[in-house]
């Protein structure tokens, strides 16, 4: 197998990923439409696909009439999406859709992408989305899976394994053994601090403790398909733990000294964070979450 390293281009890549995302956040914030994406497709395996463009990354399995979809991003984009699929694969009909946890940026294609297929999701993200008045009900998990389960489609066996609260408490990953390719959904963003949904049962804690999990399972070959950002290696996902975890030991030093939410936000942290901001997760955002709240 190829070992996948980290370039120039690759970081060149990451940066341009990271300034589309921000401008695609802005503009659908601002203005409550979508401009046809940009879709980037990379394959990491024979028939196996990285794609990126609006909403969370997807894999794409072309297995004909069977393929398999990992997370449907927003049913604005459904229709360029599908034209992707069809570029990529002739037969790009898909049977099975696989969501990793309920986020609209992750679900809300469900409906158009997933139409005849069966849709897979943890038990949670099957009620949290039954609960949500907009959400297309045609775009409901057909099946849910509370452990782990795994797929024998075509050449590929893909492992569906749910995972303790962490981003939310709808999450599971996805592992595509023979090929070593790991899709994490939402528990790993690129070199940015992560969403953490405290008010869906995220769990910072939790958010640690699957990392370290995930990152006993991978070796330095495994291609690693974040929720967001570009293609990342157990390196890169070190990396993220890391900062996580430093970030929180700083955040917990400014407890110790009595600092208050706004008094931490004031002080911020380390310069060498600085680049972990992005729009939708700033060094702000990121320590009102270290510290629990959301708040104000």
């Amino acid at each position: 197998m190829t070992v996948f390293t980290p370039t120039f281009a690759a970081k060149r890549a990451a940066k341009t990923f990271r300034n589309g995302l921000v401008l695609s956040l802005l503009a659908a914030a601002s203005f409550g439409a979508f401009a046809a994406p940009s879709y980037q497709s990379t394959e990491l395996a024979p028939g196996l696909y990285m794609i990126s463009g609006s909403g969370g990354n997807v894999a794409f399995y072309a297995n004909g009439n069977a393929s398999l979809l990992v997370d449907a991003q927003y049913a604005e984009t459904a229709p360029q999406l599908q034209a992707e699929l069809a570029r990529l694969a002739k037969d790009s009909k898909i049977g099975t859709l696989v969501n990793t946890h309920f986020h609209k940026d992750h679900v809300d294609g469900n409906a158009i992408l997933g139409q005849g297929a069966t849709i897979i999701a943890h038990p949670n993200t099957s009620k949290r989305l039954n609960a949500d008045a907009k959400f297309n009900k045609a775009g409901l998990p057909t099946k849910t899976i509370s452990a782990t389960e795994t797929l024998t489609l075509g050449q590929q066996n893909v492992v569906l394994q749910t995972m303790p609260a962490s981003h939310t408490d709808t999450d599971l990953i996805v592992r595509f053994d023979k090929v070593n390719v790991l899709h994490m959904g939402d528990l790993f963003f690129a070199d940015r601090f992560p969403f953490i949904d405290l008010k869906s049962g995220g769990s910072v804690a939790g958010y640690i403790a699957n990392l370290k999990q995930i990152l006993a399972s991978v070796d330095e070959q495994t291609k690693i398909i974040p929720g967001h950002g570009p293609l990342m290696d157990k390196a890169g996902l070190t990396r993220f733990l890391q900062m996580i975890e430093q970030t929180q030991a700083e955040v917990g030093q400014m407890q110790a000294k009595g600092l208050d939410v706004d008094a931490a936000v004031k002080q911020g942290l380390s310069a060498q964070w600085k680049k972990w901001s992005w729009n939708f997760i700033n060094e702000e955002r990121w320590i009102r979450t270290l510290y629990g709240q959301t708040g104000k």
